[in-house]
């Protein structure tokens, strides 16, 4: 049999308050992720990035496989050579996927829709779109957003147009054959006529 060690040297607590702190610890680490720092440089082998993130080489390579954002370099002997931004990306699906409890699918999903929706500050606004922005904000059009809509809608006809006239089948002119041209006829034939 196996000697059974007391660690308890004092007042012994009950296994339910323990169970509690260790559960208070643990959640409390998962509120507060230490991002690991990454180091100043320009690749990092796929063996870095496994280290930097904490994660194995052919947890990387299956990830490549399933996220089409990630797409590492590969070097002439065919090293795989991430990024700091892959690095960012690697960090960021294992977040989704050890912490926020995401499948795969749904991380992919996540990370295409955190894609698609730039943030406000990176967004250039257009013209066309301050336009809109005007107009929803003053409530009732404004001579200059009357005539903006009037220019666009002119162009707007005259592209359907041009598309049309391309559309439309090309009338060609039926191609007449050249007739065969009658030569002179020449004097030092055997049989003049």
């Amino acid at each position: 049999m196996w000697p059974i060690l007391r660690l308890e040297t004092g007042p012994t607590k009950h296994p339910v308050t323990l169970l509690k702190g260790a559960m208070a610890s643990q959640s409390s680490r998962k509120r507060a992720p230490e991002s690991p720092a990454i180091p100043d440089r320009l690749y990092f082998k796929i063996g870095d990035v496994s280290k930097i993130c904490g994660l194995e080489t052919y947890v990387l390579r299956f990830w490549e496989s399933q996220f089409p954002q990630l797409k590492p370099n590969k070097s002439g002997t065919g090293q795989r050579l991430y990024r700091r931004r892959e690095v960012e990306l690697v960090l960021e699906i294992k977040r989704l996927v050890h912490e926020e409890g995401y499948t795969l699918p749904g991380a992919r999903q996540a990370l295409e829709q955190q894609s698609r929706r730039p943030a406000p500050q990176d967004a250039p606004q257009t013209s066309a779109s301050r336009l809109s922005i005007a107009a929803r904000s003053a409530g009732a059009p404004s001579p200059k957003v009357d005539a903006a809509a009037a220019v666009i809608g002119h162009a707007r006809a005259e592209l359907r147009e041009i598309a049309a006239l391309l559309a439309a089948p090309a009338l060609r002119p039926a191609r007449r054959r050249p007739r065969l041209a009658t030569l002179p006829g020449r004097t030092d034939l055997l049989f003049p006529s």
